[in-house]
């Protein structure tokens, strides 16, 4: 167990971006027979969309956010209530007050998530958030893994909270898109005539790794060069100014 925590500490020093972060995760529940995850936080705005990174079904959860399934979720209404972790669904007690908890849990099922056990994240640093480990059906090593190390899966939960929240959480919005902070970074310098080579030496990394970051902002931008994407930089910096 010592090891798969040390991974995984590893994993979120170097990630930067949600997917990386959903890598991280994987790696640790994939060592542990635990099938999926998904992580959750609550907008600070009303209206915002939460924040989800997750290896739910991309089917489902679309659906969820679309539907603005967090307003209704029976998992997260518990997670609002407590900050000590649950295990729900199958044949553990429920305390579902209406039938549109039901229903909701009844649909979730048609995407294989039927049972979990969520870690509620109150870090008094805002909204809160929940991380659950789910499954499709009763599973051994799933109850198994819950039972032994629910501490220990409580504590990396609140790892990758705070590390999600530190690095994402002030990510950087470009014209609606959202760009890391390395992203970001590198299209800055960028849009000040710098070069791969001269950004790299700047920021301590291979000019390779610049490329790579200025493809991924550039792809998310959806413009074909460097030039375009540091002109949506340039027009949003103007916009907040205004």
């Amino acid at each position: 167990m010592h090891r798969i925590f040390r991974n995984f500490i590893d994993l979120l020093a170097d990630a930067d971006d949600a997917e990386s972060f959903a890598e991280a995760m994987t790696s640790a529940a994939t060592a542990l027979e635990l099938s999926c995850f998904a992580y959750l936080a609550l907008p600070g705005k009303s209206g915002s969309k939460p924040r989800l990174i997750s290896t739910y079904p991309k089917e489902w959860t679309s659906h969820y956010l679309r539907c603005r399934y967090e307003l209704i979720d029976p998992v997260i209404t518990q997670a609002l209530q407590s900050a000590e972790p649950f295990q729900w669904g199958g044949d553990k007690p429920s305390t579902l007050p209406t039938s549109v908890h039901q229903r909701f849990f009844d649909e979730a099922a048609q995407f294989g998530i039927r049972r979990g056990f969520t870690v509620p994240i109150h870090d008094g640093h805002g909204p809160i958030a929940a991380l659950t480990f789910a499954t499709c059906q009763r599973d051994l090593p799933f109850e198994k893994c819950v039972k032994s190390q629910g501490r220990v899966l409580q504590l990396m939960a609140m790892y990758f909270h705070a590390h999600v929240r530190r690095k994402l959480a002030s990510e950087h919005n470009i014209a609606g898109v959202l760009l890391s902070a390395r992203e970001f970074e590198c299209l800055e310098w960028a849009s000040r005539g710098k070069s791969a080579w001269e950004i790299g030496l700047i920021l301590g990394i291979s000019r390779n790794t610049v490329a790579s970051y200025l493809e991924n902002a550039k792809r998310k931008l959806g413009v074909r060069t460097v030039v375009q994407a540091a002109m949506h930089l340039v027009a949003a910096n103007k916009q907040k100014q205004n």
